[in-house]
Formats: C-alpha cells, structure tokens, sequence
C-alpha cells in the first residue's frame, strides 16, 4: 500500500490543528457544553457555573471564537455567546475524518 505524503503546511490540515487546539482545555469543553444545554445564546456569567475567574473564562472564550466554534455578540454591558452552527458542523467533519482515516487500519 502506498503512503501518501501530508504537509503539515496543508491549509485544512493546519485548520484541523486549530480546532484541536481550542479544545484542548476541559474548560473550553466545559463551556461548549454549557452553551449546548441553551436553545438562544448565553448572556450570563460563565463563572456563575464554571469556577474559574472572569480572565480566565475570557480567555477560554476568545480561543473558541478564535477558532470558529462560538460567535459572540455585545448586547448593552454583556457579551452573548452562542454555538457557531458552521464551526459546529466543521468540527464534525474534521473529527469523523480523522476518525474514519485512524479506523481504516487500526481497528
């Protein structure tokens, strides 16, 4: 069987990366699966449900939306986070690819 060669410099292969980066951390789990549980974007404090400090939450919340997986929106003081349906869907692409391509020989 012939091996194809990868660039690591590939475009969707470096968008893939960055994906797995943002979730990278159980608190960007965490908060991913706080706004799952909403049918309309969250408004609140993140830190009312997760025990982490306001900083750190923010900086959660900027690799999300960074990477494409929440948008945000500023209403008056606050900010609402929602999930982002396109970078949802892309995050399913990327994890059943990568899935489908591990399980073709390994299992």
């Amino acid at each position: 069987m012939e091996v194809k060669e990868f660039l690591i410099t590939d475009p969707s292969i470096q968008r893939s990366a960055e994906i797995a980066k943002a979730l990278g951390h159980p608190a960007r789990i965490a908060i991913l699966k706080i706004l799952a549980q909403r049918t309309n974007c969250f408004c609140g404090d993140i830190t009312e449900i997760l025990p982490l400090a306001q900083s750190t939450v923010s900086q959660h919340l900027k690799a999300l939306k960074s990477a494409g997986l929440i948008s945000g929106t500023v209403e008056g003081v606050k900010t609402c986070y929602c999930l982002n349906p396109d970078g949802v869907r892309e995050l399913q692409t990327v994890l059943s690819e990568l899935s489908s391509e591990l399980f073709k020989t390994c299992c």
